[in-house]
């Protein structure tokens, strides 16, 4: 089929119309990322970061309801894509800097550029991975986890009694770390895993319900902590794993050695 034959073909899709339930979700998500910009520009950190957690539960809603709906479509493949960029890129970027980078001057705003283009990249390689890796596991940490880490640790300062800006040499350990961590080759567990929607024991119930209250009673503080145990995770199941292929590997080179010992033993 020809280029012309194909681009034809895209149009007609688009005059055919576009699913409005899923995008439209997609679309509350780019006006919560755009409002995050509005309120750090105005001062109001705090509403900004709630912003930003808002903008993830779109960014898992619509996805779900395309799949649900039986409404999945390149379109919104695309328009998710670049809300992605917005809400969890761009708005968490600028929200570091006002907050917590402008201090430190070129710096600053240079460790909040690294973010918002660590992220694209991040989104980038994902969207070209997307058909040839599982679905159960994320290369880098995804880009919405690392944006709501941005929103709790703003939450949890507020918690803490901060008022204002804050001025932190780790603030910009942690947007390098987050950057590295985007576009690592470390997996994080994807929180879309089907798994995690099929029947599960009753214990798991019980559980997830006394984490809600937890969440509901102290959400600010819960919120840090659930974000930084997910930050931590894949590092730590990284090493876990390159441990135990050093095992295996030293276990197969023994074995190896072994059965050498042995054939030149019996060729004596």
């Amino acid at each position: 089929m020809s280029k012309d034959c194909l681009r034809n073909e895209k149009r007609e899709n688009i005059r055919k119309g576009v699913y409005l339930l899923p995008n439209l979700i997609t679309a509350g998500g780019i006006f919560a990322g755009f409002y995050v910009i509005i309120a750090a520009t105005d001062g109001n950190y705090e509403r900004a970061a709630w912003f930003i957690l808002l903008a993830a539960i779109f960014d898992g809603l619509d996805g779900k309801v395309a799949r649900l709906t039986g409404t999945s479509s390149k379109f919104g493949v695309e328009l998710d894509s670049l809300a992605d960029v917005i809400s969890f890129g761009v708005a968490p970027g600028v929200l570091l800097y006002l907050w917590a980078l402008r201090p430190f001057g070129k710096l600053g705003w240079l460790a909040a550029f690294l973010y918002v283009i660590c992220g694209a990249l991040r989104l980038a390689r994902f969207n070209v991975q997307v058909s040839t890796v599982e679905s159960r596991r994320f290369i880098g940490m995804p880009i919405p986890a690392a944006a709501c880490i941005v929103a709790t640790c703003v939450l949890l300062f507020y918690e803490l009694g901060g008022t204002g800006t804050i001025k932190m040499v780790s603030m910009v350990a942690l947007v390098f770390l987050l950057a590295f961590l985007l576009v690592s080759n470390i997996k994080y567990i994807s929180l879309k895993d089907p798994e995690l929607f099929k029947r599960q024991p009753f214990v798991m119930l019980v559980v997830a319900i006394m984490l809600l209250i937890v969440i509901v009673a102290q959400p600010r503080i819960m919120l840090f902590l659930i974000g930084m145990a997910y930050l931590i995770s894949g590092p730590i199941a990284h090493y876990l794993g390159w441990r135990k292929d050093k095992l295996e590997k030293k276990k197969d080179s023994a074995g190896s050695k072994q059965n050498q010992g042995e054939m030149d033993s019996e060729s004596h």
